[in-house]
C-alpha cells in the first residue's frame, strides 16, 4: 500500500444543502473565495452617542491632521453597518447555524500494509496497454486514495462532474467529486477521517491535512424517471402532473442513473482511475469535443425540472467559453418565467457565481438576451433598457474591470463585486430627499429595494447589504463630489475597499483618474466643481443636512464634538 491516509481532526463543516445561501459563501472561506479585508469587522461601536464619547471617525484628538468631521451619512451608514453585523451575529446564534465546536476526533495509527497487500495506485496505462485517457499525475492524490479504496473494498467509484471535464478540456478542476456504489454509512465504515452531512441526502466528507475535503455522494437516480406509483401524480389514473420541477433528489441508484439525472452532458462524465478510462453514459465527450452545452435528455423537462440550469448554463458557456445547443438555449428562453418558483437563495448564490468566477460581462451580456436580469438583477435591467447603447456600454466596462481584477487572482468581497456593478446606476439615480427623515444615509431607492429584498427573500447577510450601501455612499467623496478633507475618512475600515470600487470606476470611465492617483498617493484631491462642502450634491437636500458644531481646536475635549454628533443623530 502507498503512503497511508493521513488524518486530522478538521472542524465540523455545515451541511451543504443545494438551497445554500449566499450566507454561507460569505461568513466563511470556499471554493470560490478567501476573506478579504472587507470581511473585518470594524471597531465595536460605542453603546451611545452620549456626549465624551467618539465614534473613532473624528480628528479632534488628532492634531495633526485637524479637519472637517466625517459627513453624517458616512457616519449615519457606519453605524447601520455595525448594528447589520451584530443582527446578523445574533440571528446566526437563535438559529442554530453558528459553527459548532468540532468533537474530538481520535486517530489511530495506520496499521502496515500487509505484504501481499496491493498498492493504492492509479495505472497510467489501460489493460490493453494504452495510455490512461487522464494522466495520473494532473489528479488530485488524495481523491486518488478514496477512490482506489472504496475499489479496494468492493464497491464501485469514479472522479466526476466537472472535474473531469475540465481536464478533458486541459484545465485545472477546484475541486475534485466522488461517486460511488458505497452507502454513507459504508463510506464512514471505510475512512477513519470521514463525517456524514446533510439531512435532505447523506453525503460523506473525507478529511485530509490542512482542511482538504473529499466530498463523496452515492450513486443517485433522478425521480422524474422513476416508475410513479399507483394513484400518484402523472400515474395512468389520468391525474397526470404539469409541474415538473424538483421538489425531493434523495434516490439512491446507479451508475448509469446517476449520469442521466445530472443537467448536461459534459457534467455526466465519469472516470475510472483504476481502469483508466473514460466512462460516458450521455455522450458527452462528442459534445465536449464539439464544444457545445447540451442538456441530459430533453431540454424542456430539464429546464422545467430545475430552472437555476438555465444560471449553470450561462456560466459554463462563459467560463469554458462554450456554445449553447439550439435547443438546450430554446429551453432557457421559455423557463425564464420559472425561476421566480426557485428559491431565492439559490438563484442569488448562482449569480454571486457568475460574478466571482471572472467572467460577469459576458454572463451578464447573456442573461439579458435571455431577459433574465429582469428577475435576477431588476435595477440592472431596468438601467440597461433606459439608457440604451451608451448604457449597456457604461455598465458592461464596470462589469470587464471587475473580470480584470478577479481574473488577476485579487479576492474581492461579494460587498465589493456588487457595489463595482449598482455604481452605473447609483451614479445615474440620486439618493432620495427624504433618506435623512428615515434615520440613516441612503442610495438610490431602485439600489435600497434590491438590497433589503436580496436580505429579506434570499438570505443575504445584513452586513453585505449594509456593506455594499456604504461603499457606494464613500464614492461620492472618493469623487470629489463632496468636498472632504478629513483623516477620518481615511482611516474608516472599508476605505481601502471603496478605494477598490473607484479604482474600477476609474478603468470603467477614465474618469476621475487624478482624484484616484491623490487618493492613492496619501493626498486629498481637490473638490470637484460645484462639490457640495456639506456632503450633498442635491440642493434640496443641502438645505436638510445641518453641520456638526465644534468646540475648541484641536485640543478641546470630546465631549462637545459628541453632544453634537448626539443632537445630529437624534434629528436625522
Amino acid at each position: 500500500m502507498s503512503s497511508p491516509l493521513d488524518l486530522t481532526g478538521p472542524e465540523e463543516r455545515p451541511e451543504r444543502p443545494e438551497a445554500q445561501a449566499p450566507a454561507d459563501s460569505a461568513e466563511r472561506p470556499s471554493e470560490h473565495e478567501t476573506p478579504s479585508r472587507a470581511s473585518e469587522a470594524p471597531a465595536e461601536p460605542p453603546d451611545s452617542a452620549d456626549a465624551g464619547e467618539d465614534d473613532g471617525f473624528d480628528d479632534d484628538d488628532d492634531g495633526e491632521d485637524a479637519g472637517p468631521e466625517v459627513s453624517d451619512e458616512i457616519r449615519a451608514a457606519t453605524e447601520a453597518l455595525k448594528a447589520a453585523e451584530a443582527e446578523d451575529a445574533q440571528a446566526a446564534a437563535e438559529a442554530g447555524d453558528e459553527a459548532e465546536e468540532p468533537e474530538a476526533v481520535i486517530l489511530e495509527p495506520e496499521p502496515e500494509p500487509a505484504a501481499n497487500e496491493p498498492e493504492l495506485q492509479a495505472p497510467t496505462t489501460t489493460r490493453t496497454g494504452e495510455p490512461a485517457e487522464i494522466d495520473p499525475d494532473e489528479m488530485d492524490p488524495d481523491a486518488l486514495k478514496v477512490v482506489l479504496r472504496l475499489h479496494q473494498h468492493g464497491h464501485q467509484a469514479y472522479l466526476v462532474g466537472g472535474c473531469v471535464r475540465d481536464l478533458l478540456l486541459g484545465k485545472k478542476p477546484k475541486d475534485f467529486d466522488v461517486a460511488t456504489s458505497a452507502h454513507p454509512g459504508e463510506v464512514r465504515a471505510i475512512f477513519r477521517n470521514c463525517r456524514l452531512i446533510g439531512r435532505r441526502f447523506r453525503l460523506a466528507h473525507v478529511y485530509f491535512k490542512g482542511g482538504k475535503i473529499v466530498e463523496v455522494s452515492t450513486f443517485r437516480a433522478n425521480p422524474t424517471e422513476l416508475e410513479p406509483a399507483a394513484g400518484a401524480p402523472g400515474s395512468e389514473d389520468g391525474q397526470s402532473g404539469e409541474d415538473l420541477l424538483i421538489t425531493h433528489d434523495n434516490v439512491f441508484g446507479t451508475a448509469q442513473q446517476d449520469a442521466r439525472r445530472r443537467d448536461f452532458t459534459i457534467n455526466g462524465l465519469f472516470y475510472d482511475a483504476a481502469e483508466g478510462r473514460v466512462i460516458d453514459y450521455v455522450r458527452g465527450r462528442r459534445d465536449l469535443d464539439e464544444r457545445f452545452i447540451r442538456t441530459i435528455g430533453d431540454p424542456e423537462i430539464r429546464m422545467r425540472e430545475d430552472p437555476v440550469r438555465i444560471l449553470r448554463a450561462v456560466r459554463f458557456a462563459a467560463k469554458l467559453d462554450l456554445d449553447i445547443e439550439s435547443r438546450t438555449y430554446a429551453a432557457m428562453e421559455g423557463a425564464v418565467e420559472d425561476l421566480p418558483r426557485c428559491a431565492p437563495a439559490r438563484l442569488l448564490e448562482e449569480t454571486f457565481r457568475l460574478i466571482r468566477g471572472g467572467v460577469s460581462a459576458p454572463a451578464l451580456k447573456l442573461l439579458a438576451a435571455l431577459d433574465a436580469l429582469k428577475i435576477l438583477l431588476p435595477p440592472v435591467d431596468a438601467y440597461l433598457r433606459e439608457h440604451g447603447k451608451e448604457g449597456e456600454k457604461t455598465f458592461y466596462a464596470f462589469a470587464q474591470a471587475l473580470d480584470k481584477r478577479v481574473s488577476a487572482g485579487e479576492v474581492l468581497d461579494d460587498a465589493i463585486l456588487l457595489a463595482t456593478l449598482l455604481v452605473p446606476i447609483s451614479r445615474a439615480q440620486p439618493p432620495p430627499d427624504d433618506s435623512q427623515d428615515e434615520g440613516r444615509a441612503s442610495v438610490s431607492r431602485v439600489i435600497e429595494d434590491l438590497l433589503a429584498g436580496f436580505v429579506e427573500s434570499a438570505r443575504l447577510p445584513r452586513r453585505i447589504a449594509e456593506r455594499c450601501r456604504m461603499l457606494l455612499l464613500m464614492q461620492r467623496t472618493l469623487s470629489g463630489e463632496r468636498r472632504r478633507k478629513t483623516g477620518a475618512f481615511r482611516r474608516h475600515p472599508l476605505f481601502n475597499e471603496a478605494l477598490a470600487v473607484f479604482t474600477m470606476t476609474v478603468e470603467a470611465t477614465g474618469e476621475g483618474r487624478e482624484a484616484l492617483e491623490a487618493w492613492q498617493a496619501g493626498e486629498v484631491p481637490p473638490p470637484r466643481a460645484g462639490a457640495n462642502g456639506g456632503g450633498d450634491a442635491e440642493g434640496p437636500r443641502r438645505k436638510r443636512r445641518r453641520r456638526r458644531r465644534r468646540r475648541g481646536n484641536g485640543s478641546g475635549e470630546g465631549g462637545g464634538s459628541g453632544a453634537s454628533s448626539g443632537s445630529d443623530a437624534g434629528e436625522g
